[in-house]
């Protein structure tokens, strides 16, 4: 099995070659089909979240240990499960990882609920991901099947395709269906955001984006209007086309971009995070309740909402993000493009051919 670690935090991801691990209980072994690259890969990978003021937190202090394989958005082939996993896995099998695995037992997790779980185990930042030619999931029922989608369309689904889903879960029906959404970032994360607006009816997406070719794809995506986020007049531009706003949800997660959001907000109006970017700002909480505003953040998805996504995808079609390939060995070299902001859409990585999943030999 080959994969590519983090051995030092900051340092060049490594390559590791060891015995193909045969799967024991209810495990499910998978050949890696497409592996995504997200930004939380450079948060890991550097080591830390940036806090504000000097302040990092520290993949340390969250139980993060290396060796770490990165990647938790996978798709992949059934090789092998365990004696204890369903009798209908069949190898060649195509399957969806969801990777933000709990310890299975607290409360939390028995409410269905795994992805706020306190001691996570989450494939690709707690245990071994997706940026090797297999994989080890360690329940049968983390898999969800992705119909006729190519492998390298279906894997932003496990992380980005989820995260912005959960978010538009948050907004209020009739906002959805009567009223603009302002979407802040247009990488993977935010236009994965704007296809799944779309396809749930939002009559009216409207971008906030500095990059001209992200703007673009944006468009593409099926927003109504991009607007240059480092324009002076950025956010007239945004109330001329959104009209009162009611909902925003923020891609970045920058000090900046979430000052951006809650000076859009009308009354009432909803402010939803899910990027990481970090930093630090200041508010005034005398001005929260007088406008009435909320500003919530949310964190991935559970496995039902991934099923539930899944389903929206086979059923209303939304358009795919761009994406592009890279083999497997090129792994650090995306995730620089990444880090640099010179990827439009979405990076996956593939391994090179292997043996057919019918022939493998624990």
């Amino acid at each position: 099995m080959i994969s590519y670690e983090i051995t030092a935090f900051g340092e060049p991801l490594a390559r590791s070659d060891r015995p193909t691990p045969a799967p024991a209980g209810r495990e499910v072994l998978l050949r890696v089909l497409a592996a995504g690259v997200c930004h939380t890969d450079i948060h890991t990978w550097e080591g830390s979240y940036d806090l504000g003021g000097d302040k990092r937190l520290r993949m340390a202090q969250r139980g993060v240990a290396l060796p770490l394989t990165l990647g938790h958005e996978t798709v992949g082939e059934v090789v092998a499960a365990g004696p204890d996993a369903p009798r209908g896995l069949q190898p060649g099998q195509r399957f969806l990882v969801y990777p933000w695995i709990g310890c299975g037992e607290c409360r939390i997790c028995r409410r269905g609920r795994e992805n706020l779980c306190a001691a996570p185990r989450f494939l690709g930042i707690f245990r071994p991901g997706g940026y090797s030619d297999h994989i080890m999931v360690p329940d049968a029922r983390y898999l969800v099947g992705i119909g006729d989608l190519r492998p390298e369309q279906a894997a932003p689904y496990a992380c980005s395709g989820l995260t912005t889903y959960g978010a538009i879960l948050k907004i209020a029906p009739e906002v959805l269906a009567e009223e603009a959404v302002v979407v802040i970032g247009a990488g993977g994360l935010g236009l994965m955001c704007v296809t799944l607006l779309r396809a749930l009816g939002c009559p009216n997406v409207v971008v906030l984006e500095p990059d001209g070719a992200r703007r673009g794809a944006a468009l593409a995506a099926g927003a109504h209007v991009a607007v240059d986020a480092n324009a002076d007049t950025a956010l007239d531009q945004i109330r001329r086309a959104a009209g009162e706003v009611w909902a925003v949800i923020d891609c970045v997660g920058a000090a900046r971009t979430v000052q951006q959001g809650m000076d859009l907000l009308t009354k009432g109006g909803q402010l939803i995070l899910v990027g990481l970017f970090g930093g630090e700002l200041s508010l005034s909480p005398a001005l929260l309740p007088m406008r009435a505003i909320s500003i919530e953040g949310s964190y991935i998805g559970n496995l039902e909402e991934l099923h539930a996504l899944m389903a929206l995808v086979r059923e209303r079609k939304p358009r795919a993000i761009p994406t592009a390939c890279r083999c497997l060995d090129e792994a650090q070299s995306a995730l620089a493009d990444l880090a640099a902001g010179r990827v439009v859409g979405r990076l996956l990585l593939s391994p090179s051919p292997a043996t057919p999943a019918q022939a493998f030999q624990p």
